[in-house]
């Protein structure tokens, strides 16, 4: 069995399964309390990202753990944020969302896809993520109190970016 129809297949037996349940939950109301809504929305992104990354283990798409970790990233943040009544920690919430992106690069490298690159590009893009994530917790009055020293951390990451890129340049004709 190729790759396309894996994929064709894990999408057609979730799709079934989906609505199997939620078929099962209209007919039966004592069977309500299995939908995704009493655990409340946000947690439910987070099933809908691990979703995703066991769609993309079962038709052999490693590269579906990144939009799988984004998805479910975002759920968390929501959910914090349902739970706190703290919806004003979007002003530097925003910045753990490429971090997510790398979480999902480091997995899918993990899980086979060109991991001598993806593992250090994922690693590289949640550092940038979370130094993100300071600057604008020290500025917009998040949990984090390092707001004197900010911009030496942007000095630090700039430079770590400088040294990455001087001496250990990328090959440009490779094929990954």
């Amino acid at each position: 069995m190729d790759q396309r129809q894996r994929t064709a297949l894990a999408g057609g037996i979730l799709l079934i399964l989906l609505g199997a349940c939620l078929l099962l939950a209209r007919i039966s109301p004592d069977l309500q309390g299995l939908l995704p809504q009493n655990l409340g929305w946000p947690l439910s992104l987070v099933g809908v990202g691990l979703l995703l990354l066991v769609i993309g283990l079962a038709s052999g798409t490693p590269a579906m753990a990144v939009p799988a970790c984004i998805v479910g990233g975002i759920g968390l943040i929501l959910n914090y944020q349902i739970a706190t009544g703290d919806w004003g920690s979007w002003l530097y919430m925003w910045a753990l969302i490429p971090g997510f992106a790398g979480l999902g690069t480091v997995l899918a490298g993990i899980l086979g896809m060109n991991p001598s690159r993806s593992i250090p590009d994922g690693l590289w893009t949640m550092v940038v993520s979370l130094a993100l994530f300071l600057v604008f917790s020290s500025l917009f009055g998040g949990p984090v109190p390092v707001s004197p020293y900010w911009p030496v951390l942007l000095i630090v990451l700039g430079g770590a970016e400088l040294i990455r890129n001087v001496f250990f340049p990328r090959r440009s004709g490779s094929v990954s």
